[in-house]
């Protein structure tokens, strides 16, 4: 194998696969990248069993030649070692060749380093997957879903299913749901030519954080597959395909209410600010607990009380308070979460009692909820 490239289109590669590469694996060969090249250019891949990311440089782009082919081939490299000496060449120009026992030589200038490869063919095959099934979702919702949802899956192992976002296709809708059994984030949206067939799969919360990562850079179109084992992200030259979560979400429908006793509409840009203020004297090993109380002439108090410090009070003038009084606590984090995923929106939260779950919404867009369970305090 042998071929010369350009250094910064090699490096936007490495950037993305190397996501999927840790150094934890308990499969030696995938602490290594697989570079491939064919007549079309380079492929790379990076893997960690759970997710795996494929690169593609094509041989030439926008009428610029990138790849210069000598001879195809394949190999595994280092990826940590390979990735650091990517980024600190001389210059532009890259040449690689690997020659007998997979010894692996990299030129810039005046610099050449000499690696020793792994057999490429002892690299895990990327997933299959039918892609009759695809849809398309533009990448802005797409980094929106995330964003409203994945802050809200469990930390634990206890209930490994928690730890993914449950994504549902029904109706034309795809429904996305996190939840760690403390608050829930709900997503819905509409999407234009769903597979037919009703879907529920979960994603793990570290994939999707990763892919946000991938799709921070671009501004197409994401195709999506989805199949039993594996869900499949393409985006422009990138195949991000991740391990779904294995058992069956719960039923989060029956968590959240369907009358309410208080509704209140307040500015969320003014009550996350409030509550970041009250949180500060929130006390640690009280999980962060703040209070909530409505007060007459459609005021609301934000107040924490922390005997060691002291205690800080603020009053909201929220746009509009329907229904019985209400004084309620809750995590200061939590609630925090939330209102930044409904993003500085005008926010109505509805409540059904001092210790029953609480939901918030958007006043403007229907298709965010999330729902959080109060802390006993009063």
């Amino acid at each position: 194998m042998k071929f010369e490239v350009m250094r910064d289109s090699l490096l936007e590669g490495l950037n993305d696969v190397m996501k999927a590469v840790s150094s934890k694996t308990t499969i030696p060969i995938l602490t290594g990248l697989k570079l491939e090249v064919t007549k079309k250019g380079l492929y790379i891949t990076g893997s960690d069993s759970d997710i795996t990311i494929q690169t593609f440089i094509p041989i030439e782009k926008d009428g610029e030649q990138i790849i210069q082919i000598t001879e195809t081939g394949s190999i595994v490299l280092q990826a940590r070692v390979f990735n650091e000496i990517v980024r600190k060449l001389p210059t532009n120009d890259v040449e690689i060749e690997v020659t007998n026992q997979f010894q692996t030589h990299i030129r810039s200038g005046k610099s050449e380093f000499s690696l020793i490869g792994l057999d490429a063919s002892e690299y895990p095959l990327l997933p299959q997957i039918e892609e009759d099934r695809q849809f398309f979702m533009p990448s802005d919702l797409l980094k929106s879903i995330i964003k409203e949802t994945v802050f809200a899956v469990s930390t634990s192992e206890s209930r490994p299913v928690l730890t993914g976002v449950n994504w549902q296709v029904k109706d034309g809708e795809l429904h996305c749901v996190a939840t760690d059994s403390h608050r829930l984030a709900k997503r819905k949206t509409a999407i234009k030519d769903l597979p037919e067939e009703e879907y529920s799969v979960v994603i793990p919360g570290k994939s999707l954080n990763e892919l946000n990562k991938i799709l921070e850079e671009t501004s197409s179109e994401v195709a999506i597959v989805m199949t039993q084992q594996q869900i499949l992200f393409k985006t422009g030259d990138v195949l991000f395909y991740s391990r779904l979560l294995e058992g069956n979400y719960p039923d989060t429908s029956r968590l959240i209410p369907n009358e309410y006793k208080t509704t209140i509409l307040v500015n969320g840009k003014s009550l996350l600010q409030a509550i970041d203020r009250a949180s500060l004297l929130a006390r640690e090993e009280r999980n962060n607990v703040v209070r909530f109380s409505t007060m007459g002439q459609g005021f609301v108090e934000v107040s924490s009380n922390s005997p060691e410090i002291g205690n800080v009070e603020e009053q909201i003038q929220a746009g509009s308070i329907e229904g019985e009084e209400l004084k309620i606590s809750f995590s200061a984090k939590y609630m925090m979460d939330a209102l930044k995923a409904i993003d500085g929106q005008d926010v109505k939260i509805l409540f059904t009692g001092a210790m029953r779950p609480f939901v918030l919404k958007s006043v403007h867009d229907d298709s965010i909820l999330q729902l959080i369970l109060p802390v006993r305090t009063y």
